[in-house]
Order: C-alpha cells, then sequence, then structure tokens
C-alpha cells in the first residue's frame, strides 16, 4: 500500500542518461493510481519523445544471460514439468526482479522499482467469482492469465538457488513481479522481452502518438507519429485495439475508444477453410456503431451452408480464393435469411448470457473489499452489451 515515489524515479533516470524531449510529463488523474506520459507542448509528426540508454533496460536475453546457470536446472524442470517452458523469458524476467529487490536501495533499479504500481485490476489479479462474472471469451483469457501466474510462481520459484527463503516464500512478491513483467515488458522484433524504464509510462491508445524504435546497441527512442497538441497523452499500442478482452484480461483496463470488438462467435471447431474466410478474433467484429464485418457474415454463411449445402460451401471457397465477388454476393443475398437468423439469435443469447452475468456481479457489488475489480467488470460487459444492441438495432431495427 506504500505511493508510488515518481519524483525519486524522474530524478533517477536523468541520473543514468536518460533524455526526453521539453514538454513530457508525468501525470495523473487519480491521485496516482494511474500515472501516465503527456505532453505540455506541441509536438510535430516524427519529434523525438526519449531516448533511453541500453544499461537502463531490462531484457529476458540479459537476465538469461546472467541468470540461467546450471543450478537452475530443478526450477527449470518444474516449469517444463507444468508446460510453461514458453514462458522462459517471462520467467527469467521476474527472476531478474526479485534479484534486484533483494538488493533493496542497492539495487541500480530501486527507484524505478520503487514508482511502480502496487495494485492491478487485470485477469492475473482476479477473484474466482469475478472469472463467474465475465463472459465467455474474457473468462478463458482469465483463466489463461490466472495460469501464467499459478504456473510461474512461488511453485517453482522456491527452486531457485540465488533467491532468499523469504523472497522464495512471498507469494504476494511473486505475483507483484509477474504482474510487472506481463504488463510492462514488449518484444522486440529478435524475440526478446524488454522493460523500458520512463517508456513503461505511456499508456495503451488505440491510435498511439509514440511510436518506439532500437537502435543497434539496444538504446531505446520514441518518436511522435503523428502533430500531437500539448496537454494530450503520449501513448503507444499494448496490441490489437479491436480486442478490448485482451487487453483488460493481460494489462487490467477497459478501451472504449476502440471501434469495434471480436464478436463472440465462438464455434466448436474452427477448420483450415473458416480460417481462409478470416475466423480470427481481429477480424470477426461487431462495430460500435452497428456495423459487421464482412468476415461474420462469411462464417455465418459458411456454418449454414457445411450442414445443408455442399455444392453451395464448395463454391463459397472457391469464389473466396479467386476474388469471385459476385458469386458470394449471389450467395450471400441467396442465403440472407438463414445467415441472419443465425445472426439475431447469436446476439439474443449472448445479450441474455451477459444479463445473467452481471446480475450476478452486482448482486456482489457491496463486497468490493472481497471483489473489488467487480466495477471494471460490470464496466467491460456494459461495453460489449452496448456493442451487441447497436448491432441489433443497426440489423434488425430493434
Amino acid at each position: 500500500e506504500a505511493p508510488r515515489d515518481i519524483p525519486s524515479m524522474e530524478a533517477w533516470s536523468y541520473e543514468m542518461g536518460a533524455q526526453r524531449t521539453d514538454g513530457f510529463a508525468l501525470t495523473t488523474d487519480d491521485g496516482g493510481y494511474n500515472v501516465y506520459a503527456m505532453t505540455n507542448v506541441d509536438l510535430p509528426t516524427g519529434s523525438p519523445i526519449l531516448t533511453i540508454p541500453e544499461h537502463m533496460i531490462l531484457s529476458s536475453n540479459k537476465a538469461m544471460a546472467e541468470l540461467r546457470t546450471s543450478d537452475m536446472s530443478e526450477a527449470e524442470k518444474i516449469v517444463k514439468s507444468v508446460n510453461a517452458e514458453s514462458e522462459f523469458r517471462h520467467y527469467y524476467l521476474m527472476l531478474k526482479l526479485l534479484v534486484e529487490y533483494e538488493k533493496g536501495t542497492e539495487s541500480p533499479w530501486y527507484q524505478w522499482m520503487n514508482s511502480l504500481p502496487r495494485y492491478y485490476t487485470n485477469a492475473a489479479s482476479m477473484t474466482p467469482f469475478c472469472c463467474l462474472c465475465l463472459p465467455s471469451l474474457m473468462r478463458k483469457l482469465t483463466v489463461q492469465e490466472r495460469g501464467y501466474l499459478q504456473r510461474l510462481g512461488v511453485s517453482s520459484i522456491k527452486m531457485v538457488p540465488y533467491l532468499n527463503e523469504d523472497t522464495k516464500y512471498d507469494v504476494d512478491l511473486c505475483t507483484w513481479v509477474y504482474q510487472i513483467v506481463y504488463t510492462r515488458s514488449f518484444e522486440t522484433a529478435d524475440g526478446d522481452l524488454k522493460i523500458v524504464p520512463l517508456a513503461d509510462m505511456f499508456n495503451h491508445g488505440a491510435y498511439p502518438e509514440v511510436e518506439s524504435s532500437y537502435d543497434e546497441e539496444g538504446n531505446y527512442y520514441a518518436y511522435t507519429t503523428y502533430d500531437v497538441p500539448a496537454g494530450s497523452p503520449l501513448r503507444m499500442s499494448y496490441g490489437d485495439p479491436t480486442n478490448p478482452s485482451y487487453l483488460f484480461a493481460r494489462y487490467g483496463f477497459l478501451d472504449e475508444s476502440t471501434e469495434a470488438t471480436f464478436c463472440k462467435i465462438i464455434p466448436e471447431h474452427i477448420n483450415k477453410d473458416m480460417e481462409e474466410l478470416g475466423y480470427a478474433h481481429n477480424r470477426m467484429l461487431f462495430y460500435k456503431d452497428g456495423n459487421v464485418s464482412e468476415e461474420v457474415w462469411d462464417i455465418l454463411l459458411f456454418q449454414h451452408v457445411s450442414s445443408t449445402k455442399i455444392g453451395d460451401k464448395r463454391a463459397l471457397m472457391e469464389a473466396h480464393r479467386s476474388g469471385d465477388y459476385a458469386t458470394k454476393q449471389m450467395l450471400h443475398e441467396k442465403y440472407y435469411e438463414n445467415t441472419s437468423a443465425m445472426l439475431l439469435e447469436h446476439l439474443e443469447s449472448f445479450l441474455e448470457q451477459l444479463e445473467k452475468l452481471s446480475s450476478k456481479a452486482g448482486e456482489r457489488q457491496t463486497e468490493l473489499g472481497d471483489h473489488p475489480r467487480l466495477p471494471l467488470i460490470l464496466a467491460h460487459n456494459e461495453f460489449v452489451k452496448q456493442t451487441f444492441l447497436a448491432v441489433r438495432m443497426q440489423n434488425f431495427g430493434y
């Protein structure tokens, strides 16, 4: 519950050689919980914002080179036994943070670590009851994120030979470094995971003001992507803006600026033909203005003709592969009554599910001490609901 020490971190960054443009500032709207970067001056397109020297940057490559010693075999064996080998980069970044934490004020990164959030609202921080209040995709993502935390937590960290016993069994501390790594590291082109102090204060934006790059020596640079007026936030992209459920699960915020969201159509089996037609979370979209992406209609048509008209299924795939728009359009018109009925059924059933889930969450709002993320979950469900209602109004008039 200690407050975030932002001024000391900023002073430290200057001493370490970080450079930032005039007008760059860190600010907060909520008393210090969320601290983010903004500009106090107009910044033209391509303006340099930040330069962070390589020695300030934490990276999975450097962490593994330093800490992946021969006596780590038992700890790694546990990670592998729970099928988390793909998370080794995150795991060693977590260990690096724990090593630095044990050094206290002697760590070169002490001031930065003391500026980081203590409280998180993402999936890994949710209670089991919170998971029960989420729709299917978000619940699946939440289970996945919580699974990462469980697999990389105390059960494997307790086998790390160079950590103190108090550190190894401190569940809250291990959870905290997990949160730091999974919410503040980003993958570079060479597959490294990097945490860039000061640059980690850029919030997410669907239309980011900031673009990041590294030079051959590993130094970090941030530039504006367009003309940014004074008083604007400086944001980067954390991922696909059409997938607010993922951003909520991983980072713990609801991006209501996004124009679209995944339609939540999740077939029991997704085959290669469906992927070829465009089945993907970032293409199967419902828009806030009520429009439906072409891929949604293609998948609904594919599902219908797959069970009723095999010849037309073949014609659909041939038309799609050859770019024969006229034939595809003919098939859509031929089966519109069927596919529109499928769409309406999906909308109605999902809206009913959302209502039940939100009611369940609402009944426990008085227990925010036990489930403090419920208000954000309710906001997420309402955002999805309003998008689905817009699609229903646009396509069915009510």
